[in-house]
């Protein structure tokens, strides 16, 4: 059954941002690959991490917002934790009230680069 997630991940700030972008890349090619559905997906940067995480200070952050089926989650999950350029993870199922406001913080997005 297909289920509506949000995952937002901490990519190692080792990396430069082009590579953190690579990354990303990796996992929304396996979200095609498992015939998910990338919804809407954010680059959202370095940032200082509220403690240390593996002696880093900080991470780039990156979130997606997908559909994919409920037993292909795990699958994601095992490849976040494998993966060593993930410092931290967390994926979280949407509900309607989850979806509503999704949709209205990507709408306000929109509208706040269209003013730029």
């Amino acid at each position: 059954m297909i289920k509506h997630y949000e995952t937002i991940m901490i990519i190692t700030p080792i990396l430069s941002d082009e590579k953190a972008k690579e990354t990303a890349k990796e996992y929304e090619n396996f979200f095609i690959e498992k015939n998910g559905k990338i919804v809407y997906q954010e680059h959202w940067g370095l940032k200082k991490l509220a403690y240390p995480i593996q002696k880093k200070q900080s991470g780039c952050y990156h979130l997606f917002e997908f559909l994919l089926s409920s037993n292909l989650v795990s699958d994601l999950e095992l490849k976040l934790r494998q993966d060593e350029r993930i410092l931290r993870f967390i994926t979280v199922r949407l509900d309607k009230y989850g979806i509503e406001y999704a949709e209205r913080r990507r709408k306000k997005i929109l509208k706040n680069d269209k003013k730029l």
